[in-house]
């Protein structure tokens, strides 16, 4: 398919979710050794959101996360990568959602979610390997 028909432009990676045996170690490596910055947390399921330049590096333990952790829970399938969410724009559901049912792929529900921009409206899909990838589109100002 040519580039010119795909209804968005990947702008950058907006963040990337490890899921860790040990929170504490990672972000005591992310931490202080790379010297990236907690900008947020999410004391109810462990999630810990560091700045990472203009992206984010979220680290979540592998532990059973609450029942309404929604479609981004972690589970033993997806080992220590949760998801990788790039940032896109436009952000034109009914084209995207056009566009990836013309692929025979079914975006996952659409939520405001937390990223490297703050809070704006995102869904998931999975590459061929079982990868949960988010699309994610510009921030609310939330």
């Amino acid at each position: 398919m040519a580039a010119a028909s795909r209804p968005f432009a990947v702008a950058r990676i907006d963040h990337v979710v490890l899921r860790c045996r040990d929170v504490n170690a990672m972000l005591e490596f992310y931490g202080e050794v790379l010297g990236l910055e907690v900008a947020k947390r999410n004391e109810r399921i462990g999630l810990i959101h560091l700045r990472a330049g203009s992206a984010m590096v979220d680290l979540i333990p592998m532990a059973d996360p609450p029942a309404d952790a929604g479609e981004s829970a972690s589970t033993a399938e997806r080992r220590n990568m949760d998801h990788l969410c790039l940032r896109i724009q436009p952000f034109d559901l009914p084209r995207l959602q056009a566009y990836f049912g013309a692929h025979g792929i079914t975006p996952g529900e659409l939520r405001v979610r937390f990223g490297a921009e703050g809070d704006g409206a995102s869904f998931y899909i999975d590459d061929p390997e079982g990868n949960r990838v988010e699309l994610k589109g510009p921030s609310t100002g939330v």
